[in-house]
């Protein structure tokens, strides 16, 4: 099988995105993560005002790596309260999802365009799909089956433009602010843990934050159908038409 320079460049990138992240998640099993950020969080509140930038700046990090969020989530309430912890999470998931949005792109999106450049059908579900990529990011934000951070590099590879999918961000609000309110009803970042296993109204958010999340995957599923199932009627009467 002969390759072109463009395509093995492109083969190339992927080998190395997919080994980086793989040493990240092998780096991640080796360490006990949750204590590690637990300990963070200790630092960044004995920091006092500058804790916001240090907390920003390692949750945009943490989205980048894949390291799982919920524990700085969680303690954003304890240590800035639910309005602030709220922000400065959303400002810290924004850029992460970001950035890594801008690596999932540039690193792969380029192999996969040529990948489909050949198949009509996958193509037009590609575009069908950028042209609605708005609804689509914020529906997906919404709920928490899909995962934050594999899907901030999924869309880089989708035709979804940057703006849409910055814009998208916000569909990540609600579910913020619950978790950051479960946060600071632990009242201590040594209670994270405990206080989203045994308080009542800890319970019934998780519980709402779960509903809202299968309704907003049920939809987004069956949107995504209906715009493929319609991408690919559009292909095929142009096939009949040009046939």
């Amino acid at each position: 099988m002969n390759l072109k320079p463009q395509s093995f460049r492109s083969w190339v990138k992927v080998a190395i995105a997919a080994i980086a992240i793989a040493l990240v998640i092998i780096v991640a099993k080796q360490f006990n993560i949750q204590q590690v950020l637990q300990n963070t969080l200790l630092w960044i509140q004995s920091l006092g005002a500058t804790g916001v930038i240090v907390f920003i700046g390692i949750y945009a990090l943490a989205a980048v790596c894949f390291v799982p969020g919920s524990i700085l989530t969680l303690g954003a309430g304890v240590i800035f309260g639910v309005v602030w912890g709220s922000l400065y999470v959303f400002i810290g998931a924004t850029i992460g999802a970001t950035l890594a949005f801008l690596v999932g792109r540039y690193l792969a999106r380029s192999w996969v365009s040529n990948q489909i450049a050949e198949n009509t059908k996958f193509k037009a579900i590609d575009e069908a799909v950028s042209r609605e990529g708005l609804k689509i990011v914020v529906l997906t934000r919404l709920s928490p089956i899909f995962p934050f951070n594999l899907l901030n590099y999924a869309f880089g590879v989708t035709q979804v433009s940057l703006k849409d999918y910055v814009l998208g961000c916000i569909g990540m609000i609600p579910g913020t602010i619950m978790y950051v309110y479960i946060g600071s009803l632990a009242g201590s970042l040594a209670m994270l843990g405990a206080s989203t296993q045994t308080s009542p109204e800890a319970q019934r958010v998780q519980w709402i934050i779960r509903i809202v999340g299968l309704i907003a995957t049920v939809v987004v599923t069956l949107y995504v159908t209906r715009i493929a199932r319609k991408a690919l009627q559009q292909t095929a009467n142009l096939d009949q038409a040009q046939g």
